[in-house]
C-alpha cells in the first residue's frame, strides 16, 4: 500500500481504463474486439486501458453503445480521476520543471516500466512519484545536488553527460544488484588469481559469458552485472564499495568486444590497486596516474606487453598472424586488433575481424 498524503491514497487513484478492463473480463471481450465495436484503433484502446490515454467524450459515447452505460458515467469517471490527479500534484508539490526532468528520463522510465521496476501505464504525475521512490529522492530537481563521488572521465570530451540520466543509471545498477547476497568478503588476491579464468569467458556466447563472469566475481566478493546504457550517460563502468559487498557494473555503449574487455580489466585494475574508497563512475577520459596504472594493468592482463612488443617488431599484421598471436595470448583476434587500432590511432584497421556482442534480457 502506498502512503497516504493528507488523506489521499495513491492506490485509490484508479484510471477509468481499469473499469473498462473489468467490463471486458465480465463480457469475455478482447481489447481487439472492443476496438472494432467502438471504431477506434487497438492501440488507442490499449493505451486507455493501460492508463496512458484519457477517455474523450467521443470515446465515452462509443462505450455507451457497447456496454449500455451512459456517456455521462464515463465523462464523470474521467473528470473525478483528473481532479484527484490535480490534488495529488498539489499535495506532492509537483512543478512543471520536474516534469521536464521526467521527460529527460523518458528512456529510463521506459526501461523501468518494461522490466517491472516501476508500475507501468500510469498518468505522468503517478509515474513521476514512482520514479521519485525508485530514485530515492523527494524531488527530481535535486538530483544535480547529489554527490557523485570520484568521477573518472574516459572517452571523448565531446560526449555530453546528462547528470539526471547518469544518476538514474547508477540507481539501476544498485537496484539490479542490491538483492544479491555475497557469502565471501572481497578478496583482492583471489581476484588476481582469477584473471585468466575471467579472460577465458570471452570465448562463450554473450549471455553465457555474463553468467559465468557473475559466478567468478561472486567468489571474489563482487556482485557483477551488465546494465543497459542510455543516451546522456556514456558510462563504461561503475564500482561501489559497501560494507557487505562490492558492486561492479558494466555497460555496452559500443558492441565491440575489445572495448568491453579492456574496460572490464581496467575496472579490475582499479579494484586490485585500491584506487578509491567509496564509489567510482568511469565514463570518459582525463589523464592521471591512477587511470594510466589501470590502463597498463588492463593491457598487460589481456596481452602480455613483452610478447606484444615482439609481435609488433615483426611488422606482420595480416589476419592469420594476428589469429596465431591471439591464440597464444588466450584472447580473441579482435582484442589484438583493438590494441593495434588504439596504438596506431586507426579504428578502421581490420574492423571487419572484430567481434561484436549481441545482448538480450535486461541489457
Amino acid at each position: 500500500m502506498m502512503e497516504k498524503k493528507n488523506g489521499l491514497s495513491l492506490d485509490l487513484i484508479i484510471h477509468p481504463g481499469e473499469t473498462i478492463k473489468e467490463l471486458l473480463e465480465e463480457n469475455r471481450m478482447t481489447q481487439e474486439e472492443l476496438a472494432i465495436r467502438t471504431g477506434y484503433s487497438a492501440k488507442h484502446v490499449s493505451e486507455i486501458i493501460s492508463g496512458k490515454k484519457n477517455i474523450s467524450s467521443k470515446f465515452a459515447n462509443s462505450l455507451e453503445y457497447v456496454f449500455g452505460i451512459p456517456t455521462e458515467f464515463w465523462i464523470n469517471l474521467q473528470g473525478n480521476y483528473d481532479k484527484e490527479i490535480l490534488e495529488l500534484e498539489k499535495i506532492n508539490n509537483i512543478k512543471a520543471e520536474e516534469f521536464e526532468i521526467l521527460n529527460e528520463l523518458k528512456d529510463v522510465v521506459k526501461y523501468c516500466e518494461s522490466n517491472k521496476i516501476i508500475e507501468a501505464g500510469l498518468n505522468k504525475s503517478l509515474t513521476l512519484l514512482n520514479m521519485r521512490k525508485f530514485l530515492k529522492i523527494n524531488n527530481l530537481l535535486s538530483i544535480p545536488n547529489l554527490p557523485l563521488q570520484q568521477v573518472s572521465f574516459r572517452g571523448s570530451k565531446k560526449i555530453k553527460v546528462n547528470i539526471n540520466v547518469l544518476y538514474a543509471w547508477k540507481r539501476i545498477c544498485e537496484y539490479l544488484t542490491e538483492k544479491i547476497n555475497v557469502k565471501n568478503e572481497f578478496n583482492k588476491q583471489l581476484l588476481k588469481e582469477k584473471c585468466l579464468e575471467i579472460k577465458k569467458t570471452m570465448f562463450l556466447e554473450a549471455n553465457d559469458m555474463i553468467s559465468e563472469l557473475k559466478r567468478i566475481f561472486l567468489d571474489c566478493g563482487i556482485v557483477f552485472d551488465v546494465v543497459h546504457n542510455f543516451a546522456g550517460a556514456p558510462v563504461q563502468g561503475y564500482i561501489q564499495k559497501r560494507k557487505d559487498k562490492i558492486l561492479l557494473c558494466m555497460t555496452i555503449r559500443q558492441s565491440f568486444s575489445d572495448i568491453f574487455w579492456f574496460t572490464l580489466f581496467h575496472e579490475i585494475g582499479h579494484l586490485i590497486n585500491d584506487d578509491f574508497s567509496d564509489q567510482y563512475i568511469d565514463y570518459y577520459f582525463v589523464e592521471s596516474k591512477v587511470e594510466k596504472r589501470a590502463d597498463d594493468f588492463a593491457r598487460n592482463e589481456l596481452i602480455n606487453d613483452e610478447d606484444y612488443k615482439k609481435f609488433i617488431e615483426n611488422g606482420k599484421y595480416d589476419i592469420s598472424t594476428i589469429k596465431e598471436f591471439a591464440k597464444k595470448q588466450s584472447v580473441k583476434p579482435g582484442i589484438v586488433i583493438g590494441r593495434i587500432q588504439r596504438e596506431i590511432n586507426d579504428y578502421t584497421f581490420m574492423t571487419q575481424y572484430k567481434d561484436r556482442y549481441i545482448w538480450v534480457n535486461n541489457v
